[in-house]
């Protein structure tokens, strides 16, 4: 092997090195630079997105179910003091608002943070219709399990904070969709506090 063609292996060999070094440095700036837009839009959200609030809130403990830490597929509830109205569907977005953007740490999120309830209202046989954007669809993981345990924690948030609730119609932009994310099906009703055998 000639002495040039020795040389031009060690640049070689020194470039790749150098690369290499280089795209881990530029992996990790990505990385936090995305954790930091994450942190950021969470917080322009804080801002823009205003408590709803009516006359006759009062404090109350609410039970919200997140998932439950280190128990994949599981919801736990948790205790949290919010002002909530008496009124059932200004008390259902409370709630809805709660376990969105109330979360105590990214594990125990069931639905995305971008998610909004964009409307929420009750009909007078007690049917919940939760209207949320698109990023419920979109950013919700594909899977049964995951699927499954966003809508569990609406059913199971709504059920312990709005008893005069009886069955939920989840919509997305306004639009009935037939699945969540491709699994769990969005056409029918989903029963709250239902009858225990």
């Amino acid at each position: 092997m000639s002495r040039n063609i020795k040389i031009t292996l060690v640049f070689l060999g020194v470039a790749v090195v150098v690369g290499l070094l280089s795209l881990r440095g530029l992996h990790e700036r990505v990385n936090r630079l995305a954790r930091d837009e994450a942190t950021e839009e969470q917080a322009r959200r804080a801002v823009v997105s205003a408590p709803i609030t009516t006359p006759t809130d009062a404090p109350s403990n609410a039970t919200i179910y997140w998932a439950a830490p280190g128990a994949p597929g599981q919801l736990a509830a948790a205790q949290i003091q919010l002002q909530l109205s008496s009124d059932a569907a200004m008390r259902g977005k409370q709630v809805i608002q709660a376990l969105i953007q109330k979360t105590p740490s990214p594990d125990q999120r069931t639905l995305p943070a971008d998610v909004q309830l964009l409307a929420f209202y009750v009909l007078p046989d007690g049917t919940a219709i939760a209207d949320f954007s698109d990023e419920l669809s979109v950013e919700t993981p594909s899977g049964i399990l995951s699927e499954q345990l966003a809508v569990n924690s609406i059913e199971r948030t709504l059920e312990a904070n709005v008893p005069s609730l009886h069955r939920l119609h989840i919509l997305i932009h306004g639009q009935e969709s037939e699945t969540l994310a491709g699994h769990v099906d969005l056409t029918g009703y989903f029963d709250l506090h239902p009858a225990t055998p």
